[in-house]
């Protein structure tokens, strides 16, 4: 980066042109079904994408760059946005490059950390969506992807700005009452939750992200969904013996009207990928 960003407007302009990278497994998954054509199809494609918040933010925002005039509601389903460019286009505008492994080589640090947010944005969106089909909700993309997205800003500066991220991650592990908003105003000038605000608002990604910021929404089944699965990625990473997942269940069993040793057999039974 030939000069780094100062502030939230020119970390904004900086990350509205800056090519987004994805993960190496995403390239190499995308390049297998490229060269097989028995897999190359929207659904197969949809699926490898999904699993990637930074391919899925890429593919967004290129869909909002290029949207059809015709195009009247927000376009959050991934599988309807392939269907709706085509396969070739894709492969074309939306390639998956750069690496962020590759971007990171320097800093292998800050990859084990965007790595671990990645995997729990995963699991987030695998338990937001199970819990969206159990409640019939018709918007289920929506969620899935809201909850993978939930911090995208995040991974985004760990990918371009390593420094600044290990600097207050080195902080919080120094003092652990400080709050991250506190730390990262210090070192950044804003918080994570601003920057997230405000690429969700000028990308314009789900509308969910930006409910999930509103205390006024705090209470919809939709964000409770989203937020509850994020905090249960959160917690068990830590290890199925973290005290707050009690609570978690609770909730959970609140929001399914499922009773909270159940809620624990339905998540320990299916648990997400990379958490068995």
């Amino acid at each position: 980066m030939p000069q780094q960003p100062k502030s939230m407007a020119a970390w904004l302009a900086f990350l509205g042109q800056a090519d987004i990278p994805v993960l190496k497994h995403t390239t190499r998954e995308l390049e297998r079904m490229r060269a097989d054509e028995a897999q190359l199809n929207a659904r197969s494609i949809a699926h490898v994408v999904t699993d990637d918040p930074l391919m899925t933010v890429k593919l967004l925002r290129y869909m909002q760059t290029h949207k059809r005039r015709n195009q009247t509601h927000e376009l959050v389903d991934v599988k309807e946005a392939l269907l709706m460019m085509g396969l070739d286009t894709f492969f074309r505008e939306v390639p998956a490059t750069p690496i962020s492994e590759n971007m990171l080589q320097g800093h292998l640090e800050a990859l084990v950390h965007l790595l671990h947010t990645v995997r729990r944005a995963q699991r987030a969106a695998h338990y937001a969506f199970d819990w969206a089909l159990r409640l019939h909700d018709l918007h289920a993309e929506e969620v899935h992807v809201s909850a993978l997205l939930t911090h995208v800003a995040e991974m985004l500066m760990w990918c371009f700005n390593p420094r600044q991220m290990l600097e207050i991650h080195k902080r919080q592990e120094a003092d652990k009452t400080l709050r991250s908003a506190d730390v990262q105003k210090q070192v950044l000038g804003f918080t994570g939750l601003e920057l997230q605000r405000q690429l969700t608002i000028e990308w314009q990604l789900p509308a969910l992200l930006l409910n999930l910021l509103d205390p006024g929404q705090a209470n919809t089944t939709r964000v409770r969904n989203v937020m509850l699965a994020v905090n249960l990625a959160r917690h068990s990473a830590q290890g199925w013996d973290n005290a707050a997942l009690p609570d978690d269940y609770r909730e959970i069993g609140a929001l399914l009207r499922m009773e909270p040793d159940k809620v624990m057999a339905l998540i320990k039974a299916g648990t997400a990928p990379d958490q068995a």
